[in-house]
């Protein structure tokens, strides 16, 4: 008996012992990615959406050993820095930070916890990365940045006379306010002058786009998250006054604006989950290169355009990639 007895113990050690190792291995395996985003809207969906088809499409599956954990800021900052101290304090493999502000509150709440930003128009303007190099920290991601010249170029194309162009933004958002230093650079070029309307908040919107009537004969928006996230109310204001509306966020033409030329946000997610992918498997976001975008693409809304005063020639119809009647 007290050699069964032995016998059966030794037995039972080996396969608490197996068990254990199988259980630390499944631990292992299962990699945990945390997303923020500073508000909901349909581009900065489409970035969150793109990121998990990514990680799908890696072998990474919900339930099987992927982990993944959302939450919005629904546009307060202080909310998305709240968010950054909780999925820090979750210690994932990677936080993905959708849009500047949240990609801020994330860079600064750790220093060793991969963070890939997405939807950032200027990394380094927002204090992300030192250059568009290889940071060495451990920071990394993936731009929306736009030739800002293609977007003027487009302006003149659907409003050949026009002089004066009205821009509606947060100016607490990073991103924009480099847009709009960088347009009172270009404008000259282009015979257009810029008229500023400060939204500082997404229900600030459709009063900073009042504010431009009769002052402007084209507005124009970048892909700032208060302005995108009511773009219904700088619609009314177009379509009531009669005063075009061209975007650089493609969603935003279904949403009524006249046409945009700009990055296929579902696509730019899935870039961006392709760095994750290269992170959960070993590579350290330092080493990696912030990248953007290459595929650009023209929207046209033509019930927008009849709305808001005006023709678009075939030229530009047969140029873009979708068109909206």
């Amino acid at each position: 008996m007290t050699t069964l007895s032995k016998k059966a113990l030794l037995t039972l050690s080996a396969l608490t012992l197996a068990m254990s190792a199988s259980f630390g291995a499944l631990a292992e395996s299962v990699k945990s990615v945390a997303i923020t985003a500073i508000v909901e809207h349909p581009a900065l969906d489409s970035v969150r959406d793109g990121v998990l088809t990514a990680l799908n499409e890696a072998g990474y599956k919900e339930g099987k050993n992927l982990k993944w954990q959302y939450q919005s800021a629904q546009g307060n900052t202080g909310t998305a820095a709240q968010i950054a101290r909780k999925f820090i304090g979750d210690k994932p493999d990677a936080i993905v930070a959708i849009a500047t502000p949240s990609a801020q509150a994330a860079v600064a709440g750790t220093k060793t916890i991969p963070v890939v930003f997405s939807a950032v128009t200027d990394p380094v303007q927002g204090q992300l990365t030192p250059s568009w190099e290889a940071s060495g920290t451990n920071v990394t991601g993936v731009s929306d940045v736009l030739e800002l010249g293609k977007q003027m170029e487009l302006v003149k194309q659907i409003v050949p006379n026009a002089t004066r162009i009205g821009m509606v933004f947060n100016p607490g958002e990073t991103n924009s306010v480099a847009v709009v230093t960088a347009l009172k650079d270009i404008l000259p070029q282009y015979g257009l002058t810029l008229v500023e309307a400060a939204a500082p908040r997404s229900v600030d919107v459709g009063t900073a786009a009042r504010s431009l009537v009769g002052k402007v004969d084209v507005i124009y928006t970048n892909t700032d998250n208060n302005v995108v996230s009511a773009y219904e109310a700088l619609v009314k204001v177009g379509n009531d006054m009669k005063i075009p509306l061209i975007a650089s966020d493609t969603d935003s033409v279904k949403r009524g604006a006249i046409a945009a030329l700009g990055v296929n946000y579902h696509e730019l997610g899935q870039q961006t989950g392709r760095i994750v992918v290269r992170i959960l498997k070993g590579e350290k976001p330092g080493d990696i290169k912030p990248e953007t975008s290459e595929n650009i693409q023209l929207f046209v809304n033509l019930a927008a355009a009849e709305k808001q005063g005006v023709t678009l020639s075939p030229e530009l119809l047969d140029s873009a990639a979708e068109v909206i009647r």
